[in-house]
């Protein structure tokens, strides 16, 4: 019976001809690929005929795990053997596997391969060919070779060599800590056109962007001149927002399609994409995106829509009831990983933000509406406590462009973060106010509600404090 023990026994034992003799006593591709894979580390006397055979095997996966254990050699392997399967293979997965393993050789002599590898049409080699090259980075042929690669048409591409070659020399010199934020923004509501609001902001200066922006000529206050007005108008915005928030973190979108009702029975209704629309738009200025989430809500909560197949039943007629909003969530795009993200933080405060057992594990949130008097299109304060959870730190700043009756604003006080928000409608700046008034406030700091000019005042001075250095920044 084939085991793991086994062959790790008879590796142990001999100079591999025991396992090559296993191997070939093996009548089924399963077998085979079992003890391949179970090989593990390679002892320095171990006898790799056999491996070069089993490159010549038809089976596509026994290929790609012969070369995989060629890698395994200690810079011993033979690489005329594995560039002549490179040149016939037809395989991806194995292709790149030998780049990968002529890799982890870490021969200058190979420098000349990898230069080659680096025209290849499939993407994922080129990003093995670079990886192997960066082991000689201080080399000035590597250099002249992987610097180019910047305007690479593959996205992957340009970002490992963004990240090893450009990065550095445009390093942000905010003046701000990457958890620090500037007084003016902190538990703010501005009345004010969001644009106005954000040309004051410095860049760099919130944590997370929740929001929800009005939708396409549905309410008087989002009217638009057309569809390609409002998305124009939404590309603005999160340009500025991409432009104030701080490297590596996130934008949470809550948007969904719409329907324009017919002006008459002799015309039809028009549905827009808002989400999938609006996506070009963000990922082309700089967010990339992470997740869709999908916030789904009862069917009794939702517009009917569904009543008039119902009656007929006719094909080419059926309209389901829309239960659903998307969560598309985008994070500023940086070469850095997430954890330099979350190592700014003392553990202290790691340890106060973790997020509670019960959390949702999918990406279906099934959560009720809201419904308000003043507002027709309220987030549940639940909604927002997850978003504000899951991305963000306590005392980190978030931020909502389109503040509305400010959900996202108490809901961040209440799970200990600051607040900043822009809403433009008088009315809601109001209702805003009226909200705050019996609820009890932060013992460090009260919610302030500015006009433009008052915000433009607030902002250049704490700004020039800044500047002047003699001013510091605490993070309540």
């Amino acid at each position: 019976m084939l085991t793991k023990q086994r062959i790790t026994e008879l590796k142990r034992k001999g100079d591999g001809s025991n396992i090559a003799a296993l191997i070939t006593s093996q009548r089924d591709v399963g077998s085979i690929n079992f003890i391949l894979e179970s090989l593990g580390h390679l002892p320095e006397n171990f006898n790799s005929d056999f491996l070069y055979k089993l490159l010549k095997h038809n089976h596509s996966q026994v290929r790609l795990n012969a070369v995989k254990n060629v890698g395994k050699l200690n810079g011993k392997g033979d690489t005329s053997s594995l560039i002549a399967l490179y040149r016939r293979e037809t395989d991806t997965s194995v292709r790149r596997e030998i780049v990968s393993s002529i890799g982890r050789q870490r021969k200058p002599a190979n420098k000349s391969l990898f230069f080659d590898f680096l025209k290849d049409h499939d993407p994922k080699i080129v990003c093995q060919a670079i990886r192997g090259l960066l082991v000689f980075e201080r080399d000035k042929e590597v250099k002249r070779y992987l610097r180019p690669l910047v305007n690479h048409p593959n996205e992957m591409v340009r970002t490992i060599i963004y990240k090893e070659y450009f990065s550095k020399e445009n390093k942000n010199k905010n003046i701000l800590s990457r958890i620090q934020t500037y007084d003016f923004l902190k538990n703010v509501v501005v009345n004010a056109d969001v644009l106005e609001v954000l040309k004051v902001v410095p860049s760099e200066s919130i944590h997370l962007t929740f929001t929800s922006p009005p939708y396409y000529n549905a309410r008087d206050y989002s009217i638009y001149p057309s569809y390609q007005a409002y998305l124009e108008f939404l590309e603005k915005v999160f340009t500025e927002t991409h432009r104030i928030t701080k490297e590596g973190r996130f934008l949470v979108v809550n948007t969904s399609p719409i329907i324009i009702p017919r002006i008459s029975r002799s015309h039809s209704s028009k549905r827009y994409a808002i989400p999938f629309d609006l996506h070009s738009c963000l990922v082309k200025n700089g967010w990339e995106f992470i997740d869709d989430i999908i916030w789904l809500k009862p069917e009794a909560s939702v517009k009917n829509r569904v009543g008039g197949f119902m009656q007929h039943r006719k094909p080419l007629g059926y309209k389901p009831n829309s239960i659903t909003e998307y969560l598309m969530v985008y994070r500023k795009s940086t070469e850095k990983l997430l954890d330099w993200n979350i190592h700014s933080y003392d553990n202290e405060t790691v340890k106060q933000s973790k997020v509670a057992a019960g959390y949702e594990t999918t990406n279906v949130w099934k959560i009720d509406p809201c419904f308000d008097k003043v507002h027709s299109a309220v987030f549940p304060v639940e909604l927002c406590k997850r978003v504000i959870q899951y991305y963000s730190y306590k005392w980190d700043l978030v931020f909502d462009p389109f503040g509305g009756s400010g959900t996202v604003g108490r809901t961040a006080k209440l799970l200990d973060r600051l607040f900043f928000l822009t809403e433009k409608e008088e009315k809601y700046f109001e209702y805003m106010k009226s909200k705050t008034k019996n609820q009890k406030l932060f013992d460090r700091r009260t919610t302030q509600f500015l006009t433009l000019e008052q915000f433009q005042k607030e902002a250049t001075n704490d700004i020039n404090r800044s500047d002047s250095k003699k001013h510091c920044h605490t993070r309540y």
